[in-house]
């Protein structure tokens, strides 16, 4: 995982809601054509969630530190927005706070209505706040499941947008440099053709650049059991500085990554019958599990930054 700090004293970045929008490219943050999901999300992110949610709802329960560290140390009576919230395991964590969270996935949110949250079913790149209305926001793993680079740069926008002046916000993203590289090998690399289809010219490669701003990276290893992923990611100080042999590795970033829904988990609903017919879904009768592919954009190294 990926996330953005600042400052000598570790505290979290922190954005001037009337500069940040004087500086961002105003013609790609106010398309239509930004806010227009793409089909690969359509099919490979919301449907999958969709269809997955209370499996993966089920895995989703251990909390970060770091988001924890972020979350405790908000003033009391903060207003938190959780931007794709998922199955809600942070909101309320700071009991002195208030939140709410939002989420593309109506199965999720459901599943965050029935534990008594406040939330409500909206996207990434068109959050439903006036400006200026939260004290903090946070988006933890949900940047990587946009497919351009400008719906990417728009979710962080509306971030900065949400909050107040002064305010902070938090993200985290999973990153292309992974430690365990028998990990790499279980995804799917999106084919180069598929890639330029879906894309297009407005999502240009990522490239390394020097920034003013640090990353820190967040070891995922929540306990999740046959459909669930673990994610292990090495300090920038541990990757080669030969950019030649991990030159292949760096210009893959597009991924289709696979969650295994058991069969008795998934009968509860005819998601994935529907799914298995029209080959949004495969079986695997080895593990017992029908198997989806969520899309995913792993960030290199200075482009969250940038």
């Amino acid at each position: 995982m990926k996330q953005i700090n600042t400052k000598s004293d570790e505290s979290y970045i922190t954005h001037n809601s009337s500069s940040a929008a004087a500086s961002a490219p105003p013609a790609a943050a106010s398309s239509i054509s930004v806010k227009s999901t793409p089909e690969i999300e359509k099919k490979f992110v919301h449907h999958v969630y969709d269809a997955i949610a209370p499996h993966f709802s089920s895995t989703r329960y251990a909390k970060w530190p770091k988001v924890a560290e972020f979350l405790q140390n908000l003033h009391p009576g903060s207003l938190i927005l959780d931007a794709g919230c998922g199955n809600g395991k942070y909101l309320g964590f700071n009991q002195d706070c208030f939140f709410i969270g939002c989420d593309i996935s109506p199965s999720l949110i459901k599943i965050c209505l029935d534990r008594g949250n406040e939330v409500l079913v909206a996207d990434a790149v068109n959050l439903p706040y006036r400006t200026g209305f939260g004290d903090a926001a946070i988006s933890i793993a949900v940047l990587h499941h946009l497919s351009t680079e400008n719906r990417r740069r728009k979710a962080i926008e509306e971030l900065v947008r949400v909050v107040k002046k002064g305010g902070l916000v938090l993200i985290t993203v999973w990153a292309v440099e992974q430690e365990d590289e028998a990990l790499v090998k279980k995804w799917t690399p999106l084919a180069e053709k598929y890639v330029e289809e879906w894309q297009g010219p407005g999502s240009p490669r990522a490239t390394r650049v020097s920034s003013s701003l640090s990353l820190e990276s967040i070891p995922e290893s929540e306990e999740s059991g046959l459909g669930g992923e673990e994610m292990k990611v090495c300090d920038k100080s541990e990757i080669s500085g030969d950019l030649k042999e991990e030159k292949n590795v760096k210009n893959q970033q597009e991924y289709f990554v696979p969650w295994h829904l058991p069969y008795h988990r998934a009968e509860v609903s005819g998601a994935s019958a529907h799914a298995l017919a029209t080959g949004l879904a495969t079986k695997d009768d080895v593990k017992g599990a029908v198997v989806y592919n969520r899309y995913y954009h792993v960030f290199s190294e200075g482009e969250l930054e940038r």
